[in-house]
């Protein structure tokens, strides 16, 4: 890769890249067509809070762990294998919009081998099939068809470490078919892109983006607008039904259970009604006002007296945790999980 591809892969507007790619093919759980396409245009910019750069970092930091995990592995199983890339970039020999960053190049018994690693909340397991099969979730299978689109490769793994020990290695198979399929959508994208046109919004955040505010036009609506307000309102008329018909009986079975934490049925765990545990809840408003009350009653006098000493010592033993006026032990909640 040379310097004018380095320079040209910083700028995401000026490429499609592989993980833009679960946005054209409208299977993001993140990013709707209609988002990627302003965020191209730059039109809109995501926010990069503190919490996602923690996530992000959290990642980047487990990469090498887990890079070596696989190595690990796959040499466990009697493979020959060699690491001779990482995060490489490449640009489409024949459409130079289309670019990928690929996380780890295996040479795998001397076949040149893409690979990409995933760090997976134990609560997402349930989305990543069998090991060793191809089945990830779909957002992830086009990152990564896509990825073998751009720099030609045959198959590529994916290693899922979920949790801190649950190493799963997948495998996916170029398909020629799916990759002119992904081909033909990401060109009809780039050519929105270039030429100014939107796909339409699809999503609640697409539509907030797009009309924040009203210009308090009045609009006289067609007979297509008057059947989707009636829709509207019998689904937030059936929606409350359903809310009340759910409390009546989760009412009935919370009495039905009454101390019990867990309700089985031949067996097997269909229900779950356990206390979490106290916590501590400190008002710490009250304790402010009250501490700054003291303060200013003290203000002026020698902060070496007795009583000033003894009150400053109530506030320290607070902070480690003693019994004070403005904590109070507030029970766990107990909710109801139908399993």
């Amino acid at each position: 890769m040379n310097a004018t591809t380095e320079e040209f892969l910083r700028d995401r507007s000026t490429y499609i890249g592989s993980s833009d790619a679960p946005a054209v093919l409208n299977v993001s759980p993140w990013k709707s067509q209609f988002r990627l396409y302003q965020e191209k245009i730059g039109a809109f910019a995501e926010e990069i809070t503190p919490a996602k750069q923690r996530l992000f970092d959290r990642g980047h930091r487990w990469e090498p762990v887990v890079v070596e995990m696989v190595v690990d592995e796959l040499q466990s199983r009697g493979h020959d294998v060699q690491i001779i890339g990482r995060n490489q970039r490449y640009r489409d020999d024949d459409l130079p919009f289309l670019a990928a960053e690929i996380d780890l190049e295996l040479l795998i018994d001397g076949e040149k081998t893409n690979a990409e690693i995933k760090t997976v909340h134990p609560f997402s397991a349930k989305d990543w099939g069998e090991e060793g099969t191809d089945e990830i979730p779909i957002y992830y299978a086009a990152q990564v068809m896509h990825g073998l689109m751009v720099n030609l490769r045959q198959r590529s793994i994916v290693a899922a470490l979920i949790g801190l020990d649950d190493l799963r290695i997948h495998q996916i198979e170029r398909d020629e078919e799916t990759i002119a399929a992904i081909r033909s959508r990401e060109i009809e994208f780039w050519r929105r892109v270039q030429d100014r046109d939107a796909p339409d919004p699809t999503t609640a955040d697409d539509v907030k983006w797009l009309y924040a505010k009203d210009v308090g036009i009045v609009m006289e609506a067609d007979e297509e607008l008057v059947r989707m307000c009636e829709e509207i309102r019998q689904g937030k008329d059936i929606a409350k039904q359903c809310d009340a018909r759910i409390e009546t009986l989760s009412t009935r079975l919370k009495c039905a259970m009454g101390h019990a934490s867990t309700l089985v049925y031949q067996g097997q765990k269909i229900a779950t009604w356990k206390s979490n545990k106290d916590h501590v809840r400190t008002d710490w408003q009250a304790a402010y006002a009250g501490l700054r009350g003291f303060v200013e009653k003290c203000a002026g006098s020698d902060m070496n007296t007795p009583d000033v000493r003894a009150a400053m010592n109530v506030v320290l033993r607070a902070a480690e945790g003693a019994d004070w006026n403005y904590t109070k032990t507030v029970p766990g909640a107990r909710p109801l999980i139908i399993k």
